[in-house]
């Protein structure tokens, strides 16, 4: 049963920041790249960061470039999301999901397997 369970959610003061955590299990990990999106009320859902499993790669939504940054730890099977200088525009629902293709991994409907989602706050 594949699992992706996100936690690090929560209210957080312009210029904070908060650290997601993607917790994966019940499928083969090193197969699936790692990415973040976002749901914002009323809007599409959108990418945020992807990274290879093994983490030797990443790549960011133009939005969040410098000032978030996606990990891993294989040992944990967890993907990270630090947000820094976090703005009242990052406020949202974060989404971990899990991609076999590098390619058009902005496009949500190109994954496979999705968490729960973890609200965060961001207030002005």
């Amino acid at each position: 049963q594949v699992q992706l369970v996100e936690s690090g959610g929560g209210l957080v003061q312009a210029g904070g920041s908060l650290r997601l955590s993607c917790a994966a299990s019940g499928y083969s990990f090193s197969m699936y790249h790692m990415a973040w999106f976002r749901q914002a009320p009323g809007k599409e859902r959108e990418s945020v960061a992807i990274i290879t499993w093994s983490g030797g790669t990443a790549d960011y939504a133009d939005s969040v470039k410098g000032r978030f940054t996606i990990s891993t730890d294989n040992a944990k099977n967890t993907v990270y999301l630090q947000m820094n200088s976090l703005k009242p525009e990052d406020t949202a629902v974060y989404y971990c999901a899990a991609i076999r293709s590098w390619a058009y991994w902005q496009t949500k409907e190109n994954y496979e397997y999705w968490g729960q989602g973890t609200q965060v706050t961001v207030s002005s």
